[in-house]
């Protein structure tokens, strides 16, 4: 203990009021004790019955280095280094790829009202190996004071959080991939902008992300359009123009799914076989 400006403070003069002398003699032997040994001491559980007793722990040899402190981690899995999501491979010897079983980061793309996330949360819950879903809109959403709302106008402010929710959604899906989890991203992504649509999901997961359109007919989507509420419902000129915009994805390489006449499971079913073909001979993009 000091003072303020810093000296010791001087050693009390004789015992402690009420703690005896500064030593005092052990029954029994010829050295003195010292006073905080007289205190009680915790003792450790004894093993339960039809256990023996845990050895007591190594003291480290003198001099020895101290172990690095642990790598950190979630749970009990390590986080992985955050390299990009590698292309997908079948098993050695496989006649065919196994989509049921196989470690993939699939991207569900599609217009307002395809019905990409009912599908996708459908995939996930239905694989034989673990699988989460990630959604874009849900992880904008994240904000809440100060929310750009894209029904407000496409402005600097929105495009900055799509930018940060999808760089989100990157980091998410390598973490899950590195940790053996497979994992589908859901985004309304324009052939039209390929610089801040594919090309950034590209940047952030890596040339193993499996693309994906699903594309029914425009009657179909608002008709889906007019049955959901809040933020998420978008006005019948809206969904009409993406979904034009959507359009373009025809004749680019990537697989297309129309489910116009498809339910949910009939679908997934479907994105079971494109993820097959996408696994044997992935889409150049």
């Amino acid at each position: 203990m000091q003072h303020a400006g810093g000296t010791p403070l001087p050693p009390p003069h004789g015992p402690v009021p009420g703690h005896g002398a500064a030593m005092t003699p052990h029954p029994g032997t010829a050295h003195p004790i010292p006073p905080h040994q007289h205190q009680h001491q915790p003792q450790a559980a004894p093993p339960a019955p039809g256990w023996p007793a845990p050895p007591p722990p190594a003291a480290p040899p003198h001099g020895a280095p101290t172990a690095p402190p642990p790598a950190e981690a979630t749970g009990h899995v390590q986080l992985p280094p955050g390299a990009p999501v590698a292309l997908p491979s079948p098993p050695a010897g496989a006649s065919a790829p196994d989509a049921a079983h196989a470690a993939v980061a699939v991207l569900l793309i599609g217009p307002a009202g395809a019905g990409k996330t009912s599908v996708a949360r459908h995939w996930a819950d239905t694989r034989r190996v673990p699988t989460a879903h990630i959604s874009l809109d849900d992880v904008r959403e994240w904000v809440r004071s100060g929310f750009a709302d894209p029904q407000s106008g496409w402005n600097d402010r929105s495009e900055a959080q799509y930018r940060l929710a999808r760089r989100t959604c990157g980091f998410a899906a390598r973490n899950f991939l590195a940790n053996g989890i497979s994992c589908i991203l859901d985004d309304a992504v324009f052939p039209d902008r390929p610089v801040i649509g594919l090309g950034g999901w590209k940047r952030h997961v890596g040339p193993g992300l499996l693309p994906i359109v699903l594309l029914p007919g425009l009657e179909i989507v608002l008709e889906r359009n007019a049955r959901r509420t809040g933020n998420r419902r978008l006005s019948d000129e809206e969904v009409a123009r993406i979904h034009g915009r959507m359009a373009g994805w025809y004749g680019s390489g990537l697989p297309i799914i129309d489910n116009s006449a498809h339910d949910v499971p009939t679908t997934a079913r479907l994105l079971d076989d494109v993820v097959a073909r996408s696994i044997a001979s992935p889409p150049s993009w």
